[in-house]
Parts: C-alpha cells; sequence; structure tokens
C-alpha cells in the first residue's frame, strides 16, 4: 500500500533547542494512524512541517509525492485544499454560527453556489449528530458539541488528509467516545489517512491501525496497538500503563534545587 504522507530523516528545532530528530515516518492511505508521547515530544511540530507552517532544518516530508517545504504560497495553498484539521480544543469562529463554520472552507476554496454548500453542510452536521444545531452560536453549544463541528468543518472538503491535534482533550467520557468513532468512521467512509496526535492511550488505541511513540523528539517505538499494549519497553510501558516511574521524568532537566538554593557543598 502506498504512502499519502511520508517523513525522511527530519531535524527541526528552535536556536539551540531540538524539538525533532532522525524522524522517518510513513502514514499509509487510508488508514488511522497514532503519533503519541507526553506533552513537549514535537507531536504538533510533526503535524506543523506536513502542513508547510514550518519548514525542516534537515530532511524531507512528501504529501501524496510532493515536498511541501519546497512549495512555494500558491503550491502550499493548492495542497491544504486537500487537507482538514481538527485543532486542539476545536477553535471554532466564536462570531460565526455553526452553520457559518462548517461553510468557511467551502466559501474560501470552492465557487460553489450558496445552495450547494447550503446541502453539504447539512450533509457534514449530519454526520457528526448535528444537523438542527446548525443555526446555534458555538457559545450555546457544549465543549463536545463544538468538536463535533469542529470535525465536520474539517472534513468539509472531503480532504485526503485529516489531522488531529489532541481530539479528545477536556472531553467527558461519552463525548470522547463518540469523537473517536466518528474519527474512525468519516476515515472509512471518505477514504482519507488520519493522522491522530494525542496522549489518550485508550481512544486512540480503539480507533489506531499503527501507532508511532515520541520521546524527546525521537520515535522510540512503534507498531500496531496489540503490540504496543505488549510492549516491553520501558518508555511505552511507562505511558501506556500510566507508571509514575521510568524513562520519561518528573522534573524539566537542569540544574538540581541544591544547586539553585546554593547549598551545594553546605550540607
Amino acid at each position: 500500500m502506498s504512502n499519502l504522507v511520508e517523513i525522511r530523516d527530519i531535524q527541526f528545532g528552535y536556536g539551540s533547542r531540538t524539538i525533532l530528530s532522525g524522524l522517518r515516518m510513513d502514514f499509509p492511505r487510508g488508514k488511522v494512524i497514532a503519533v503519541m508521547g507526553g506533552s513537549g515530544s514535537g507531536k504538533t511540530t510533526i503535524l506543523r512541517l506536513i502542513g508547510g507552517q514550518i519548514q525542516p532544518q534537515q530532511g524531507s516530508v512528501t504529501v501524496n509525492g510532493q515536498a511541501v517545504h519546497t512549495l512555494d504560497a500558491a503550491g502550499l495553498y493548492a495542497i491544504r485544499r486537500k487537507m482538514g484539521m481538527l485543532f486542539q480544543h476545536g477553535a471554532l469562529f466564536t462570531d460565526l454560527s455553526v452553520f457559518d463554520n462548517v461553510a468557511f472552507p467551502m466559501r474560501e476554496h470552492t465557487n460553489y453556489s450558496e445552495a450547494v454548500i447550503r446541502d453539504l453542510v447539512m450533509l457534514k452536521l449530519q454526520a457528526v449528530g448535528l444537523r438542527n444545531a446548525a443555526h446555534l452560536m458555538p457559545a450555546e453549544i457544549s465543549g463536545g458539541m463544538a468538536r463535533r463541528v469542529a470535525l465536520a468543518r474539517a472534513v468539509a472538503l472531503d480532504p485526503q488528509l485529516i489531522m488531529y491535534d489532541e481530539p479528545f482533550a477536556g472531553l467527558d467520557p461519552i463525548s470522547m467516545g463518540v469523537t473517536a468513532n466518528l474519527i474512525r468512521n468519516l476515515n472509512d467512509a471518505l477514504g482519507s489517512t488520519s493522522i491522530l496526535v494525542s496522549h489518550d492511550v485508550h481512544e486512540s488505541f480503539a480507533i489506531a491501525d499503527y501507532v508511532y511513540f515520541l520521546s524527546q523528539g525521537k520515535i522510540v517505538a512503534h507498531g500496531t496497538p496489540e503490540q504496543m499494549r505488549d510492549s516491553e519497553d520501558p518508555y511505552v510501558k511507562q505511558f501506556v500503563h500510566a507508571e509514575a516511574d521510568g524513562p520519561v521524568p518528573f522534573h524539566y532537566p537542569g540544574k538540581s534545587l541544591m544547586d539553585d538554593l546554593g547549598l551545594k557543598g553546605n550540607a
């Protein structure tokens, strides 16, 4: 099976701080791929590289055979037309209704008539169970409903690639399960490739075909959810089973407290 997205030997950082180092990742067509790891491990940076918001310092990112980091503004606009993005916490336009939020990418990227847009928006909202909420404003709906509206907006143009940045953050268990099922079902219905950035093990493992684990900007493990559940890798075991002790430290690396207090050697 061919890959829609390929990441090869990526190096990226800010100044002397390395964010990603030596990454090689494949995202096959039609699959849901989870990218997991602790906060600050570089997960969202991967999405920004794929979307062309930032450029790698070394290596390449290709989407449908195109090297994203080599495209000009017109090329980026064209390739983003085939991408959908669900931002963390939804990121709905607060001054637009539910209907107009979903209609926004259609009005931005197509020449569809308003009659066609209306029918398409209603179909997308029906798919996420919110057709009858089309007239409401974001402030009038719950957090779980807002996430579903954002999902309808992300798939408004039937994209080849859908990226999800922490889609389960802040949701109650019911909304979390509904959102996970929608991600899987919409991916399969559209024949899309979905990249799911998350630290929620249960929901991600339930819908993902393959999982990459990141730690400190590097791939430390990858495989199917079943392989990751049974993994003996210390990092994977700590993350999957939420263990306090393991390779991931509690304290941010740096000087010791004794050094900061000027007590070293005085004890």
